[in-house]
């Protein structure tokens, strides 16, 4: 049976990330994608316009729907936007042991729109993040979740120690926003650290890499590979995607999850 994989996301209507980059993402990896959707956004290369938040009830019914009937062999989350969001995609997750589930805190755009209240930034921590297979924060989305600032590799380090300590199994902190030759990851598997590192790609058009990131590791998880080899797969084809990043619109525009059925 092929693997089936639910994104549990905020819709962008670009294309470029949410909902619309994991369905691609899980198509390049061959797995059937599914999803529920968390918020509307109005949103294109230059920034986030509008957003319309999905009520909790409605992305319980959702996850309930294709629980119910197709089954998911495993999930990954995105952009939740509200505490109600969060408490009932955690309640799902528990009710229909949906497992394993890649957390991906989406927090702020790159435009700055943020996409996750204050209220909802706790209850993630508290309700979903423990239920995580593993939790996928850039840098700044670790720095908000920990209070605590990250400026080099030994930061992330301890950033993710930090976040398996507050009950996730795993945590991968992505260092794309740090400097240097070299994007540097570490993933801290619950019993040691790895880092995951690949030259660093001068683009801008880098719109959707975290969604597509944690909609691969998702993808791979799913097809039974170990946490460290999906990570790395994960990594492979992040470096694919923005290495055949598409010059769309007039602002950032998005890596190119198609890219990776074009690889040699």
């Amino acid at each position: 049976m092929i693997p089936r994989v639910l994104t549990i996301a905020g819709s962008d209507s670009s294309g470029g990330a949410g909902v619309q980059a994991d369905l691609k993402t899980f198509t390049v990896f061959r797995v059937y994608g599914m999803s529920a959707i968390t918020a509307l956004t109005a949103q294109n290369t230059r920034g986030v316009s509008g957003i319309l938040p999905v009520s909790g009830e409605f992305v319980r019914e959702q996850i309930d729907a294709v629980a119910n009937d197709i089954g998911v062999d495993a999930a990954k989350t995105g952009m939740l936007a509200t505490r109600a969001v969060v408490v009932a995609v955690a309640a799902a997750v528990r009710a229909h042991r949906i497992a394993p589930l890649v957390v991906d805190p989406v927090m702020v755009a790159q435009s700055g729109a943020r996409l996750l209240d204050a209220e909802a930034c706790a209850a993630l921590l508290g309700e979903l993040v423990p239920l995580a297979r593993v939790v996928t924060p850039n840098v700044p989305e670790a720095e908000a979740l920990l209070g605590m600032r990250i400026a080099s590799v030994a930061d992330m380090h301890e950033a993710a120690r930090r976040l398996v300590a507050t009950g996730a199994a795993a945590a991968l902190v992505k260092g794309g926003h740090l400097d240097g030759e070299e994007a540097v990851d570490v993933l801290h598997d619950g019993a040691a650290a790895h880092e995951l590192r690949a030259p660093r790609l001068a683009t801008r058009h880098t719109h959707g890499t975290g969604c597509m990131t944690a909609a691969a590791l998702g993808a791979c998880l799913a097809r039974g590979l170990p946490l460290l080899d999906a990570a790395r797969e994960a990594k492979r084809f992040i470096g694919v995607a923005l290495a055949g990043a598409l010059s769309l619109g007039t602002g950032n525009g998005p890596a190119n999850p198609l890219a990776w059925l074009d690889r040699k």
